[in-house]
């Protein structure tokens, strides 16, 4: 018994220590949440109270995470991307979606009842530290952080898009690194670098006039004195990206920006209490695989059953040819599939894509590009079939394809035999599982994992403070920034020079000549 003041001392101790947190994630987006999710679970594992305001509610209570808000359903995005919303969205800017429909739209959402409680009322026992926001659309929540007076760390699931480098003044790379709206290679020819310049102003510039309306937004749902949304962006302490060099390439970074690529993808150790159970008839659908399957899922928001009859046919007759060897397929509704599916392929609704690619007879991974699933395939060593649709995918795929771990289609000009083409590669040049093997071990290798990565650095900046990480970039315009006076004044005092080089002696010789001129000559005795 007397152990049992001890033990609560120690617990007591033990919760002092901690911190709270605040998380805001609005944008309906389950891919996204996987990456803040794990987070801010491993915040709350880590001994912190951790406050959600989010989408996706916890299905069972997690010790030390509480979901603050619920964010109501506006677009839903999970299992409702069809064939044509797709097309709709590719034909569109990617940066007017997300200025607007995960922007401008979801800043309303700060009206919901539990964010103007928290507002009007801020917990004192204890306050909170420190505010995490998503870095995408919505960047109003960091009046959050205004708010309630603590710093603001932002997330972001993607690496970062053209408008997200000035929060931190982060180092842009226009040269050497294409934005992560172009499907460049890293080393670009001179047209390249000219269009990855001018098309990343552009949408920097775009994306900043679409979400001036957020200031009017913030400040009519949270009072008049929330500052402009540039100021708060501005302020952001630190952003973790979910990037790494493995596959993103090495270049100059700011310290505040952290690159915690693959935070989503849990260790053994991170995994035991989190691990999802396999289904008894998938794992022993897997087990029996014998002679290999392949993997074929287009993420959490794309429905593959919408895709137009041709598609299917494609998938149907390629896939069908492959056997003994099979096909898990992920289909939201497989009752909406045409008839016809070949017996090797295995349908479902949902399935647990990490216990997928870790399974010992899995060959390939059929996937559209998504950051977060070929992450996971990267981790575990699965070769790809990459088949881009909208936004990043395309030049996800890409890199993957220069990198020889994938083979890249063309959803629009997809045909049967390249298709066939693609499945044998995949499956019988050991190039792109040798090659991934060595990817994977770099993507792997690192001091801290992804996860510990970011805890380190958010209690960094709650114990040091939100400009700990500033840069000095931050307070400079952006033509000191560039140069552009050292440049100017440069010019203009080699031109000065090479003037006054060329007057000052013809101004010498003139003058010289003309005292000759107006000597007055001896005269002769």
């Amino acid at each position: 018994m007397k152990l049992l003041p001890i033990l609560f001392i120690f617990i007591a101790v033990s919760a002092c220590d901690g911190y709270r947190i605040l998380g805001a994630f609005p944008f309906k987006g389950k891919s996204h949440f996987m990456m803040f999710e794990k987070l801010m679970k491993g915040l709350a594992k880590k001994g912190h109270q951790v406050d959600v305001i989010s989408s996706f509610p916890q299905k069972k209570p997690y010790p030390n995470y509480t979901d603050l808000a619920i964010i109501p359903a506006g677009l839903t995005f999970l299992n409702n991307f069809t064939y044509e919303l797709m097309n709709t969205l590719v034909k569109e800017s990617v940066t007017h979606a997300v200025a607007t429909i995960a922007g401008n739209d979801v800043c309303e959402r700060l009206a919901i009842p539990e964010i103007q409680e928290l507002v009007r009322n801020p917990p004192k026992d204890p306050p909170y530290d420190l505010v995490i926001i998503e870095i995408f659309g919505a960047h109003c929540y960091a009046a959050l952080g205004y708010v309630l007076k603590v710093p603001v760390v932002g997330a972001s699931s993607a690496v970062l898009y053209p408008w997200a480098n000035d929060m931190i003044g982060n180092p842009e790379n226009i040269a050497i690194a294409p934005n992560n709206l172009l499907p460049y290679p890293r080393r670009m020819n001179f047209w390249q670098r000219m269009w990855n310049f001018v098309h990343a102003m552009h949408n920097k510039w775009y994306f900043n006039y679409l979400t001036a309306k957020q200031t009017e937004i913030m400040r009519r749902h949270l009072g008049p004195e929330i500052p402009d949304i540039r100021e708060l962006e501005n302020n952001i302490s630190m952003i973790l990206a979910n990037s790494h060099l493995s596959m993103n390439g090495v270049k100059p970074i700011t310290p505040a920006l952290i690159e915690v690529g693959g935070l989503h993808v849990q260790t053994a150790d991170e995994m035991q209490e989190d691990a999802v159970p396999l289904p008894a008839s998938l794992e022993k659908w897997m087990n029996e695989s014998t002679d290999g399957f392949l993997y074929f899922s287009f993420g959490s928001m794309v429905k593959i059953e919408s895709f137009p009859a041709n598609h299917l046919k494609i998938f149907y007759n390629s896939l069908g040819k492959i056997a003994p060897v099979r096909v898990l397929m992920k289909v939201a509704e497989p009752s909406a599939l045409p008839p016809g599916l070949p017996k090797n392929i295995y349908s479902l609704p949902w399935i647990p894509q990490v216990e997928v690619l870790k399974h010992p007879n899995i060959k390939a991974f059929i996937t559209h590009g998504g950051l977060m699933g070929t992450q996971e395939s990267i981790h575990y060593g699965v070769p790809m079939i990459g088949v881009p649709l909208f936004g990043d995918q395309f030049i996800n795929v890409d890199i993957y394809a220069a990198n020889n771990i994938a083979v890249r289609l063309d959803v629009d000009t997809l045909t049967e035999e390249a298709m066939d083409r693609a499945i044998n590669d995949i499956l019988h040049d050991p190039k792109y599982r040798e090659t991934l093997q060595r990817i994977s071990k770099k993507f792997r290798d690192r001091p801290l994992s992804p996860l510990n990565t970011a805890i380190y650095w958010i209690e960094y900046i709650i114990k040091h403070g939100g400009d700990s990480l500033r840069s000095p970039a931050m307070d400079l315009p952006w033509w000191q920034l560039e140069l552009l006076d050292i440049y100017v004044f440069l010019l203009l005092a080699t031109i000065l020079s090479v003037y006054l080089l060329i007057a000052v002696p013809r101004l010498l010789y003139t003058l010289l000549n003309s005292s000759h001129a107006v000597a007055p000559k001896k005269k002769v005795s």
